[in-house]
């Protein structure tokens, strides 16, 4: 890596002319999210079922007594063997502000279409104590565009971060905020997919100031691993030499 080395002042002068440009950046994210929690609310109508640790539970119910619910529509299909690389990557982040979270009056729940026992087992495997429940059998991740239907894919008619489209395979990732009012009226406020979850990613935060920023060609598949998985990767990586 080749940059130009300077003295300290005109390394704080440079630094200086950057944070000028931060303190915009700040601004700008701070009148974003001012519009995003001024978007117009849709009422949930239907009734939606899960299952998990306390058997069946409604929409409802996952709230836990808050207002606020954040779903995470975690990327695990029935009969998959490993859970989707990205959003294990995402939910690493989330374990330690669950507490938090709760004490702000926010719920926050991983949903996916593998059956519970499924999603149990992964669970126990990876070492995740957030809430985590099963939407098999429920049109839930279908109308919140997360899974599409065989036909959809080849049709080219799934819907996915609001584009209409070829889907690249029958689950994907995202997630979306939902407020429950005194009255216990639940409505969806707002989803985002693809690189709309990069804000939950506190380790891009970090990589972005280091010297290499986030050092990867296509996306963060180039180089995170399954938490679990990093051991044998280095051990294979061993037995190569």
């Amino acid at each position: 890596m080749d940059r130009k080395i300077v003295s300290r002042e005109q390394w704080i002068e440079a630094r200086k002319a950057l944070l000028a440009k931060e303190k915009e950046w700040t601004r700008l994210r701070d009148r974003l999210s001012a519009e995003r929690r001024e978007l117009p609310w849709v009422r949930i109508e239907k009734e939606y079922l899960f299952e998990g640790p306390k058997g069946t539970e409604a929409l409802r119910d996952l709230f836990g007594g808050r207002s606020q619910l954040a779903i995470k529509h975690f990327m695990l299909g029935p009969g998959w063997r490993d859970p989707c690389v990205g959003c294990s990557f995402e939910v690493d982040h989330i374990d330690g502000v669950i507490v938090h979270l709760e004490h702000h009056d926010v719920s926050y729940v991983a949903v996916s279409r593998a059956p519970y026992s499924e999603i149990a087992a992964i669970q126990k495997r990876m070492g995740w104590r957030f809430k985590w429940v099963s939407s098999f059998g429920s049109d839930f991740n279908y109308d919140f565009n997360v899974s599409f239907t065989p036909e959809q894919i080849v049709a080219g008619s799934a819907v996915y971060n609001y584009r209409e489209g070829a889907a690249p395979m029958e689950e994907m990732s995202g997630r979306s905020i939902f407020y429950k009012n005194e009255s216990g009226e639940i409505f969806h406020t707002y989803s985002s997919f693809a690189r709309g979850g990069e804000v939950m990613l506190s380790t891009y935060a970090l990589l972005d100031m280091m010297p290499k920023g986030r050092n990867e060609k296509n996306n963060l598949t180039d180089w995170v691993k399954l938490h679990d998985r990093y051991a044998a990767v280095a051990e294979e990586a061993g037995d190569c030499h």
